[in-house]
């Protein structure tokens, strides 16, 4: 009898620590699960770096365009870029320069799902833009025809290099946005763009197209462009959400 009563003992002893461990166990799991992993949200302003190393390249453009944003919720920014952009236009009878400031408005949605407490971007952006520049036809050759085909002209042209300027001209233009933000380090961000244009007004210089705006990039004749941007941003958190 003594014995029974020893080893009911041992079972009632295993049976209460075996529960105990389990009751432990689904105690931390609930606890894991109500973690929360919160990011941040604040101001984040940046450099397209692609400008500067375009005029290292090309000698006949400078600019500077800083980017920004805002994040107002999971998905939704608030966006803009500003800058300022000299671009000489080389054609076969012309040379032309624009130069001016501009301004970009809009909203960027992040499609992508982050893991935990990560904060990348793959996103879809619309913007409205709009400069004023300035433009100046450096130089032109009248086209001069003899007449008949084949024939070189009687009178050859010669080259009008007196600079003639109007100032004050506008663009207004749409443009949607393709791009990625990944976050290196803390806070930190590179990101990349793509964005398809178009025009909606554009001041010609008296008595020539516009050939490039600042801000739009060239001005094709389906009143379109294209436009790229690497950026290098930080993020200014003011709350964690």
């Amino acid at each position: 009898m003594y014995k029974y009563f020893i080893s009911l003992c041992f079972v009632f002893v295993f049976v209460n620590g075996y529960s105990q461990i389990n009751t432990s166990k689904e105690e931390t799991k609930e606890k894991k699960d109500t973690v929360t992993y919160k990011t941040g949200y604040g101001l984040r302003i940046g450099l397209d770096i692609s400008k500067p190393g375009l005029a290292i390249i090309d000698k006949s453009y400078s600019g500077l365009e800083l980017v920004g944003d805002y994040r107002v919720s999971k998905k939704w920014y608030i966006a803009t870029e500003l800058g300022f952009e000299d671009e000489t236009t080389y054609e076969d009878f012309s040379s032309s320069s624009s130069k001016g400031s501009y301004i970009r408005l809009g909203a960027n949605y992040n499609a992508y799902e982050n893991w935990l407490d990560m904060n990348n971007e793959i996103y879809v952006g619309m913007r409205y833009g709009f400069a004023i520049f300035d433009h100046t036809l450096n130089s032109y050759q009248p086209n001069v025809s003899s007449g008949t085909e084949n024939l070189p002209p009687y009178f050859p042209s010669n080259p009008i290099t007196t600079p003639m300027s109007d100032n004050g001209l506008t663009a207004h233009w749409t443009e949607l946005q393709l791009g990625i933000k990944a976050e290196t380090f803390k806070n930190l961000f590179i990101g990349f763009s793509f964005s398809y244009k178009i025009m909606l007004s554009v001041d010609d210089q008296k008595g020539f197209k516009t050939l490039y705006t600042p801000g739009f990039n060239r001005v094709f004749e389906s009143s379109t462009g294209f436009g790229f941007n690497y950026t290098i941003s930080y993020l200014i958190p003011f709350v964690n959400k």
